[in-house]
């Protein structure tokens, strides 16, 4: 196990004399740089998301994107004439995603400045720089993944999401139900333990321990008659949210010990991870095995934390590098109605399933 590098997971450019040559209010021919739209379909095929903080009127900034082309790239554009460092902190807040995985791109000395005085976790470039921004490692993502590849439509469905549920009216169950949700779990094949070094990477907040692994010693688990590990999926009625979870479970010493478990950030507010362990604590108690948790306080997983403890998990042990947690099955909450939940974790006898529920 080993601590990785962080890489930038979202670029924010600005527009006049960055993206393209020229000051848009002064002259409405302002021409894209020619290694511009090279430089952001790599950027978007790595998997590294797009937008936008520029002093500029909105509508006309817009057209002109649109014009170029290129306006699909660009999730929540802060396009007004407000701080730069305020339109930073709001795609931030937006995409749910740690400061410093975000690179801000300026010609403007003082903009760079201002950004980073306000969010000092920002990674500043110079426009100079970006003719050589893919060479950098930050920029450059272990794997490329299927996920990785879509990222930016997977956000352009949550973006629809989110509007139809910040204008729903009724109980947020009644939404979630509306969404048709499919969760599965199977075990991780070959194709996948890509995805999962990425998700262990990439995954902070929903990150029980923060442990990452190669891809041998993945290999090994999936191999391995002492682990299970699985991989989540997860679909929806407006598309894939794609391999959003993992699960590791060391099942030596006659016990099951989940060494890992971790949800996309993307999911934080559809109740998965509850789901999720609500059904790894049925299999465990069907199967007749004690459940512990392992659990690595950080100054980004406090979400997660709760999770556990809402689950029911409580301190066994402290260790020094980690604490055990332990489950001892006192309230194991029935699977929502409004999802369905297709799992390779093994079934057992339905008449256990109801002495436990009554």
């Amino acid at each position: 196990m080993s601590k990785k590098t962080k890489k930038i997971k979202c670029v924010i450019w600005d527009l006049d004399n960055t993206l393209w040559d020229g000051v848009l209010v002064e002259d409405e021919e302002v021409t894209l740089k020619s290694y511009i739209l090279d430089v952001m379909q790599e950027l978007d095929h790595r998997g590294i998301l797009q937008s936008i903080s520029s002093k500029n009127n909105y509508e006309d900034a817009m057209m002109k994107l649109e014009a170029f082309g290129i306006k699909e790239y660009f999730l929540y554009p802060q396009i007004s004439w407000s701080s730069k460092s305020q339109a930073v902190q709001e795609i931030i807040r937006c995409l749910n995603i740690g400061a410093d995985t975000i690179a801000f791109i300026d010609d403007q000395h003082f903009e760079r400045d201002e950004v980073k005085s306000a969010v000092p976790e920002v990674a500043c470039f110079d426009a100079c720089e970006v003719v050589n921004l893919l060479k950098k490692d930050m920029f450059n993502p272990d794997f490329i993944t299927k996920d990785t590849m879509r990222r930016r439509e997977m956000y352009q469905a949550d973006y629809k999401r989110k509007k139809v549920e910040d204008a729903y009216q009724g109980p947020h169950e009644d939404f979630l139900a509306s969404l048709d949700m499919h969760i599965h779990i199977a075990y991780a094949r070959d194709s996948d333990l890509d995805r999962v070094i990425e998700l262990t990477e990439r995954t902070n907040q929903l990150n029980t321990t923060g442990y990452t692994y190669s891809y041998e010693q993945l290999k090994a688990m999936q191999n391995s008659d002492t682990h299970k590990l699985l991989i989540v999926g997860l679909d929806d009625k407006y598309g894939t949210y794609g391999k959003i979870g993992i699960i590791l479970i060391d099942t030596r010493m006659d016990r099951w010990t989940l060494e890992l478990f971790i949800m996309s950030c993307r999911v934080m507010s559809r109740g998965i991870g509850t789901i999720l362990l609500n059904h790894i604590m049925e299999v465990a108690y069907r199967s007749n095995m004690a459940l512990y948790a392992k659990f690595i306080t950080t100054s980004k997983n406090k979400m997660m934390q709760l999770t556990y403890n809402l689950a029911g998990f409580k301190i066994f042990e402290k260790k020094d590098d980690y604490i055990l947690m332990h489950n001892d099955f006192g309230h194991i909450q029935k699977m929502p109605d409004y999802v369905k939940l297709l799992s390779e974790l093994e079934v057992y006898e339905d008449d256990q399933i109801r002495r436990k529920h009554g």
